[in-house]
Parts: structure tokens; C-alpha cells; sequence
């Protein structure tokens, strides 16, 4: 209660009393208060559930009547993740500009955990993300997978084209921290057949591991976008994973019911562009699941 008093910039003692008073109106529990803090009842959560919803409608509506009548431009606000932004960059914003003049786009680069708690909380209107799981309220599409790869230095490329899962871990792994989303998919399927990680260096950032592989004291397990344009100009090499392939999953996600902008129809054919665009940056990498 005392954080959200902060964040609502309230005394704690007032936010308290409205908390009271709205139980007091609704004539239910809406918090269990205990020793720690407190914990939202059942009743608690659909109201909170349901008030999303409403204010995000109210928003829509304001939204909807402003634009009647005038010249003024929708503004949408687009959540991409890293690895995205890699394989597409600022050409995001000049499609938009020459595809959509009606409408000002702007981007939030996050990661994708990050970009769905923006969304819950309002500041995105749409966002491309991976592995990102349902939630209520929100409608999510599966776009396209994309396929892990293993990533070396030309000097430790392996000779064929595509490596064994069980191949790749042979070799000692430049890789992400124990909490990070990619390390816990490798980590996950090698529990899961019984294999154990080589683990030569734990690195948080990207351009780190790839300066490390680039040595050549060690290879990782990545997702081919991150390490595309490496890629491509031959500086890192990528292996296909097969038996098995490891993958992930790239969802479009907007609060259920919103209208993205009053054009909407120009902002659907954007993002049938956008994706597009993404799936041929993948190559052979990634499939259409739309």
C-alpha cells in the first residue's frame, strides 16, 4: 500500500480510506491484508481485470472523437524487441512515414518481458515480442518462429551445415545469465534430454558474446537475428540446431477490443508489412505461422 500510495502520489492513510470505502461500496473484500502487505481477492482481480478494459475503451473513445472532423493524426505506440530492432532498424519509422502519413508511429525498443508489462500498464498500444504468454485481456498472434542457431568464429566453424543439438553442447558456450530467457530455453530442452552445458563465459550483453566468439574462445546457442548482420558478412558463422530444433516464437500482442488507430485498415496492412519484412531478414531461419 505504501508504494502505491508513492506512485499515486497520496498519503498512505488516504489511499487506505478510498481502498475502504470502495469495498464499502461494493459491499465485497477487494484485499486480504496481512503481515507482508496485502493480496487482491478474487473480487479484487476481476475488478481489476475489468477496470483495464474500461479505461482502456474510454481511452479509445477520446481517441475516436478527437480525430472526427480534423486533420489531427493518430498516434500509435509500437513495442519492438531487441533483436528486432536489429534486423529491421529505423526503416520502421520511414515505412510508417511513407505508408501511413495519417498516422505518427513511434518505437520503444524493450525486451519482451518488459514490453508486455508496458502494455498491461498502458504506455503500448501493439508490440512484437517473443515467447510472450497469454494474458487476459490481451489478444495475441503467433507471427513467426525462428530457429536458434549455433554461433562460432570461422576457425571453429563445424564442417556441416546444421549440428545436433547434443553437437552444440559439446562446445564451451558463451551465454547469457541464469535469469535471462534464452539461457533458460538451451537450458531447458538440455534438462530435458539430459545434457549438461559447457559453460566457458557468462555474459549479459549481446555485442560482449559476440566480441568473445569472434575470438574464437567460444561458440553460443542464439536466435539467427541476433546475430544477423554478423552473420551475413561472414564475421561469425551459424549452424543450423536440428535433432532437435530449438526455436521461439514471435506473437503481435494488443489489448483486446482496442482499435489500433481510426485508419486502422492502413495500420493492419503495415504490420502485414512489417512482418513480412521480418520473415526475409530470416531467411531460412524463420517460418510464417499466420
Amino acid at each position: 500500500m505504501t508504494a502505491a500510495a508513492e506512485q499515486l502520489n497520496l498519503a498512505q492513510p488516504a489511499l487506505g480510506s478510498q481502498m475502504r470505502q470502495l469495498e464499502k461500496e461494493l459491499n465485497v473484500s477487494l484485499l486480504v491484508r496481512h503481515s507482508r502487505g496485502v493480496s487482491p481477492t478474487e473480487a479484487g482481480w476481476r475488478l481489476y481485470e475489468r477496470t483495464k478494459v474500461i479505461l482502456r475503451e474510454v481511452e479509445d473513445m477520446r481517441r475516436e472523437v478527437q480525430t472526427i472532423g480534423t486533420a489531427r493524426r493518430d498516434s500509435i505506440v509500437l513495442g519492438l524487441s531487441p533483436s528486432i530492432m536489429l534486423l529491421i532498424g529505423p526503416d520502421v519509422l520511414l515505412e510508417a512515414r511513407s505508408e501511413m502519413p495519417e498516422v505518427f508511429l513511434s518505437l520503444s525498443e524493450e525486451r519482451s518481458f518488459v514490453l508486455a508489462e508496458a502494455l498491461e500498464r498502458g504506455q503500448l498500444d501493439v508490440i512484437l515480442a517473443y515467447n510472450i504468454a497469454q494474458r487476459s485481456g490481451f489478444t495475441r498472434q503467433a507471427i513467426l518462429e525462428e530457429d536458434f542457431v549455433l554461433v562460432t568464429s570461422p576457425s571453429l566453424a563445424p564442417s556441416n551445415p546444421t549440428v545436433s543439438f547434443a553437437e552444440a553442447l559439446e562446445m564451451e558456450l558463451v551465454i547469457g545469465g541464469e535469469r535471462g530467457l534464452l539461457r533458460s530455453i538451451v537450458e531447458a530442452e538440455a534438462q530435458r534430454l539430459s545434457l549438461k552445458l559447457r559453460l566457458a563465459f557468462e555474459v549479459h550483453s549481446i555485442n560482449s558474446m559476440k566480441s568473445l566468439i569472434a575470438r574464437g574462445v567460444g561458440a553460443s546457442i542464439m536466435p539467427f537475428s541476433l546475430a544477423a548482420d554478423e552473420l551475413k558478412r561472414g564475421a561469425l558463422v551459424g549452424r543450423r540446431i536440428d535433432r532437435p530444433a530449438i526455436t521461439r516464437t514471435l506473437y503481435a500482442v494488443h489489448p483486446t477490443g482496442r482499435h489500433l488507430a481510426t485508419h486502422e485498415d492502413a495500420m493492419h496492412r503495415f504490420m502485414d508489412k512489417l512482418e513480412a519484412k521480418i520473415l526475409a531478414a530470416l531467411g531460412q531461419f524463420g517460418r510464417p505461422l499466420k
